[in-house]
């Protein structure tokens, strides 16, 4: 029988150097995430993080992000939210202007540093306004109570709301940092995403605790527990979903000898975009309801029932959200997969290695067949990106549990595809380091 490499994972000690430079970079961030902001009112924080609808839901989705941190607002209460902001936007420009997409074709390593270069530099100016728009938005969900003491732009508020800022900008700076060191010295290629997955798993007990405290409807933490593994179980299929297309590379040249045509396959994933359409479409979702929390006081009676329209369809979380926020979902995932294969540009990357679909001219119609066929199969990943994010709010309308839709799986829509995704991605890296260290599977009798 086969003995599993992993039974080494300990012995090499390259691997297990970083695994603990992982773990302690970890430690160090969680710890971070406990310095307050100067001036802050936890009891306003907490009044915003009980509250429902668009603020309870803004506040879940910043507090993913921030890997746990907002519920304390740290020094990291944006976590790397402004620099993933900063990649999303990027991604977006470079098909958009011909300039930067003619670098990323041309010289794709040269784009990669590029782009990694000026997603840092995009991240500082993204901070400011994200800090800015954060207290902001946090103090018009609390009824105009200021989230943070001695707060503005004008007289002797200007240097507390100055270290305020700097505090929070220097806290994400500081998030990104590990991350990087993650990458380079621990897990390779992992930090910022094994960063927001530890802040999402400390906040699995706290979830959990809610659900159990509801001793009348004590079976329904079986029911929740039984539909998360089949989520999970779900995810995990879907993600490993691929549409093999056959690709013929030419023969090369060995001495006087030509050998033959290499038959292989080009596999194309049936969900590309992750867990990103669920961010789009609950943070454009949002929008129009923290807009609108503005002018629900409004003198004018129109303005006031306006207003007070757009909230309870945006921010109550009810049906129309739901029934909104499926079909959001599904649209930027089409959206956000058709940016990223297009970067990729398979049709000249085979073109250049000689390589030819059967039946398919190289080149541009290559490219046209293989969007074709990503779309097609980017169909079922799309609706099921969908149901994953509205099944929280389908469960609270079956379920007799008075625990708000956000917590209801333990875990939210996001989390959950980032917890499966990060363990997914992690294990593989794991796996090859065991097996580029020789540590591979071997039979035993």
């Amino acid at each position: 029988m086969k003995r599993s490499a992993w039974r080494y994972l300990w012995t090499s000690e390259d691997i297990r150097k970083k695994l603990l430079i992982t773990l302690l970079l970890l430690v160090i961030y969680r710890l971070a995430g406990n310095i307050p902001v100067p001036g802050i009112d936890h009891n306003v924080i907490n009044a915003v993080a009980a509250s429902g609808g668009a603020a309870g839901n803004l506040f879940g989705l910043l507090d993913l992000l921030s890997g746990g941190t907002v519920s304390h607002f740290s020094i990291l209460a944006m976590g790397v939210y402004p620099y993933i902001t900063a990649q999303i936007i990027l991604q977006l420009l470079i098909p958009i202007i011909p300039a930067l997409e003619r670098r990323m074709r041309e010289n794709p390593r040269e784009g990669q540093i590029w782009q990694e270069k000026w997603t840092v530099i995009l991240t500082i100016p993204m901070s400011l306004l994200a800090a800015i728009g954060q207290i902001n938005i946090f103090s018009s969900f609390a009824n105009g109570q200021p989230v943070v003491l001695h707060y503005g732009f004008t007289g002797s508020n200007l240097v507390p709301t100055l270290s305020v800022l700097l505090s929070m900008m220097a806290g994400t700076m500081f998030g990104i940092w590990l991350g990087q060191l993650i990458s380079e010295y621990g897990i390779r290629n992992q930090g910022l995403s094994l960063i927001i997955f530890a802040g999402i798993v400390a906040r699995i007990p706290s979830n959990f605790a809610t659900l159990l405290s509801d001793r009348q409807n004590w079976w329904v933490v079986f029911v929740i527990l039984a539909v998360l593994a089949l989520t999970i179980f779900a995810i995990v299929y879907v993600q490993q979903g691929r549409r093999n297309v056959p690709v013929m590379f030419p023969g090369r040249r060995i001495g006087n000898r030509m050998s033959m045509p290499v038959r292989s396959n080009l596999p194309l994933m049936v969900n590309m975009a992750g867990m990103i359409p669920l961010i789009f479409a609950q943070s454009i979702l949002t929008f129009p309801a923290i807009i609108a929390s503005y002018f629900v006081r409004s003198s004018t009676a129109f303005i006031a029932s306006a207003a007070n329209w757009v909230y309870s369809v945006f921010g109550t979380g009810g049906t129309w959200y739901g029934v909104l926020y499926f079909f959001m979902v599904v649209i930027f995932t089409f959206f956000y997969t058709d940016v990223l294969f297009t970067q990729q540009n398979y049709g000249d990357s085979l073109k250049k290695q000689g390589a030819q679909i059967p039946g398919v001219v190289r080149g541009t119609p290559t490219q046209k067949y293989l969007t074709k066929v990503q779309r097609r199969i980017t169909v079922p990943g799309a609706v099921f990106l969908g149901v994953v994010a509205v099944l929280p709010y389908l469960l609270g309308a079956v379920l007799p549990v008075s625990t708000r839709s956000s917590s209801l799986l333990i875990i939210s829509s996001a989390g959950l595809l980032i917890v499966v995704g990060v363990v997914r991605d992690t294990f593989t890296i794991i796996d090859t380091e065991l097996k580029l260290h020789g540590y591979d599977e071997k039979l035993i009798s």
